[in-house]
């Protein structure tokens, strides 16, 4: 079943209809909240997720609330307020589910970060978004000009119960590295939806880093505005007990040419880590020429836990380079092991390496040096909890 949305170009106001893919996968993108009912958990786009933890999300409470904003801005960008009207008009995409239906409709206006046409920014664009221990309700719209070159960081960090929608816009023929960190405290509750526009020709490269909170739930849809866009999503999740973080994926090659990857990987320790990981492509008719592949890794590093991964592929022609898909999940590599420490090398040391082998390539992507330490930093602290038990 399909449907119709409408999306603005670069300038706001000239608009573009495009199909929208409505099924038990994907439902139909609205900003209207009352086509998101409250889930009851039976829904395929719910079943893994814990409804009573994520519960104040789902309900309609107003909040006055906001995080607190810390940036490092290069010149030219700009940052200002835009009605809720024109946050909607900007957006990458209308909700999916209803967390950030609730998002958009109660945040009272989008922040819109704008970097110009052509700018190339030497030095990185970083947000870091601080909770109070309060509800907050949150839209972002980044909107990158066409030609233009930036890496953007957003990290989020502190307490708080976050419902959010972020979008991305990404120009025609603009090289873009966009790094996301959920580094919030152990309480934190946060849930909602990442939407990326991929511009003709344009190369896009996303890293999703969570670490941190209670339950974490992100919805991350992609799709492209034209020929020759590439895509690029790599994803790091660290889960301890009792924890739940959830990464859904859905990458939409409506137009052809194009090109995407994914690659998301996890490590779960202690009793009751939940981690979820579901991955869908969808390769319409119109796709021609395109090439794709996604991947999930996880390593279970105590017993306890638990890991889903279900990736998925619809193809709709067979004019295409390639698709593919693969799920992993299991403990250690024992020949890795056996490697290293038929080299001297201690047990927990060995197991330490294995793990950091593990992330790094997918730290090295940020491209951000301090940034990238500083991960390794939270890894090896969260090793020190369990690899040695």
């Amino acid at each position: 079943m399909t449907a119709t949305i409408e999306r603005a170009d670069e300038a706001g106001h000239v608009r573009e209809a495009v199909e929208a893919v409505e099924s038990h996968l994907h439902p139909k993108p609205s900003w209207n909240v009352a086509d998101h009912p409250m889930p009851t958990g039976r829904e395929e786009i719910w079943r893994f997720t814990p409804i009573a933890r994520i519960k104040p999300l789902l309900e309609e409470t107003p909040s006055d609330a906001h995080l607190v904003w810390e940036q490092t801005v290069p010149e030219g960008v700009t940052i200002r307020t835009l009605s809720e009207a024109e946050g909607r008009q900007l957006a990458a995409e209308a909700p999916v589910d209803r967390v950030s239906a609730l998002a958009a409709a109660l945040a009272g206006g989008a922040q819109l970060i704008d970097v110009p046409a052509e700018a190339e920014l030497t030095e990185p664009l970083e947000i870091v978004l601080r909770g109070t221990g309060e509800l907050v309700w949150g839209h972002i719209v980044v909107r990158i000009g066409h030609h233009a070159r930036a890496t953007i960081v957003v990290r989020h960090e502190g307490r708080a119960t976050y419902g959010t929608k972020l979008d991305v816009v990404v120009g025609e023929s603009a090289v873009v590295n966009f790094v996301t960190v959920q580094d919030w405290a152990d309480e934190t509750v946060h849930g909602g939806q990442t939407s990326v526009l991929v511009g003709r020709d344009a190369q896009v490269r996303t890293v999703t880093v969570s670490l941190g909170g209670s339950l974490v739930r992100l919805t991350e849809t992609a799709r492209f505005a034209g020929p020759g866009g590439s895509l690029e999503q790599y994803g790091l999740y660290f889960v301890d007990a009792g924890q739940h973080i959830e990464h859904r994926l859905f990458v939409d090659h409506n137009a052809p040419q194009t090109h995407s990857q994914v690659d998301y990987r996890g490590a779960l320790q202690g009793k009751g880590a939940h981690s979820v990981w579901i991955g869908d492509v969808l390769i319409r008719k119109v796709a021609e020429g395109i090439s794709t592949y996604e991947a999930n890794k996880n390593l279970v590093l105590t017993d306890g836990c638990r890991a889903d991964s279900v990736p998925n592929l619809e193809i709709e022609t067979g004019q295409i380079e390639g698709a593919g898909h693969s799920s992993t999940t299991g403990r250690f590599d024992d020949e890795q092991l056996f490697y290293l420490q038929s080299r001297g090398i201690a047990p927990d040391e060995a197991r330490r390496l294995v793990v950091r082998g593990f992330f790094r390539s997918i730290i090295a992507k940020i491209g951000v040096p301090e940034l990238e330490t500083s991960l390794m930093d939270a890894v090896e602290i969260e090793l020190a909890k369990s690899v040695s038990a």
